[in-house]
């Protein structure tokens, strides 16, 4: 099996490298970043198998711009978006991204981005 990279994009340094640690240890290649300006240029530099982004961040775009970017332009990448204040409805959400509420367990998070990126989960979404 071929390691997996996952862009995590949280303005919040410790949920970013909770989330980043935790990933690590199961066996992901981990990219990070504090906005989605940042996270679309990652995204414009290297393949990236899976994103997680949080809702709200600074610099005027949000988690569902981006979402909605990597919907119109990386089809096969999976979005993760999170958020403790939205509560989006599954047809508000931006392409096939799915939405977790926050809080959210790690463990959660880790076996949603294992399903995602798994060679079946690629399978299905494409």
């Amino acid at each position: 099996m071929c390691q997996r990279t996952v862009l995590i994009v949280e303005d919040e340094f410790l949920i970013r490298m909770v989330l980043a640690d935790t990933l690590l240890d199961e066996g992901y290649d981990v990219v990070e970043a504090g906005n989605v300006l940042e996270a679309v240029g990652i995204l414009g530099q290297r393949k990236i198998d899976a994103v997680i982004t949080d809702v709200d961040m600074p610099g005027g775009l949000s988690g569902f711009d981006l979402a909605r970017m990597i919907s119109d332009t990386h089809m096969n990448v999976p979005v993760i978006v999170a958020s403790g204040r939205h509560r989006p409805l599954p047809e508000e959400m931006p392409g096939d991204a799915v939405f977790v509420a926050k809080p959210y367990g790690m463990e959660v998070i880790a076996a949603m981005v294992g399903d995602m990126t798994s060679e079946e989960g690629r399978r299905l979404a494409g």
